[in-house]
């Protein structure tokens, strides 16, 4: 018997979001150790937070302003790739990975990136809508809740053929809620759960279409009404 290697069983898609985190991380955690770039190396991980984070008056400038330079848009994908620590990173691109590998194994890679991107869109538009100031959102968090939100997707749809009770799918994102309320009463929090929120709601409604044969039965439903 053929021994599969579990890296092979990722799909590709995926294990190319979480090697750009991955490379982006262990290049400002060497510049911050001073392995590579010197004294200016110290400095990276604000130089990024600064150029690829979306902050309010980001969303401000493309919404409210209409600037629509190609230095504002791009941050509403590139904050998901940048983290504010070592420790954020790995948390963040392990449930990349292993959030991914599930939809991933469902959804069609187009789909699967799409999916990304649209929840990490999300996840900034909501986010800049609701927070004050400069306040940066980073981190691969939300498109991780889009994810979150297709994985509840796909259980909802197989416990509905199976004749039981749908509400169960929503455990998940009920119980990281809850841990994120209860974190945020302890060590107070900022806004970013709004932008885990949206990440979660756009990644659920998103795979009503993205899901195999899921805009055939979209169609289906509207041409039955």
């Amino acid at each position: 018997m053929a021994i599969q290697s579990p890296v092979n069983a990722i799909p590709p898609v995926v294990t190319a979001l979480v090697m750009i985190v991955v490379a982006v991380e262990l290049t400002l955690s060497a510049g911050a150790t001073g392995l590579v770039g010197g004294p200016g190396g110290i400095g990276w991980r604000l130089q990024a937070l600064q150029e690829y984070a979306v902050s309010p008056a980001v969303v401000d400038y493309v919404v409210m302003r209409g600037d629509l330079s190609l230095d504002l848009l791009k941050r509403f994908v590139t904050y998901a790739f940048v983290h504010g620590s070592f420790t954020d990173a790995l948390f963040g691109g392990a449930l990349l990975l292993a959030l991914g590998k599930f939809v991933g194994d469902v959804f069609h890679p187009a789909a699967t990136l799409a999916l990304f991107v649209v929840s990490a869109v999300a996840g900034a538009l909501a986010f800049g809508l609701v927070a004050d100031g400069t306040q940066p959102l980073f981190g691969a968090y939300p498109a991780v809740y889009g994810f979150i939100g297709a994985f509840t997707y796909i259980l909802w749809t197989r416990i509905g053929q199976q004749g039981g009770q749908q509400i169960k799918a929503f455990r998940l994102i009920g119980f990281l809620l809850a841990l994120q309320l209860i974190f945020a009463l302890i060590f107070g929090g900022t806004m970013r759960w709004v932008a885990d929120l949206a990440g979660f709601a756009v990644g659920f409604g998103a795979s009503i279409i993205l899901a195999p044969g899921g805009w055939h039965a979209l169609l289906v439903r509207l041409r039955q009404r």
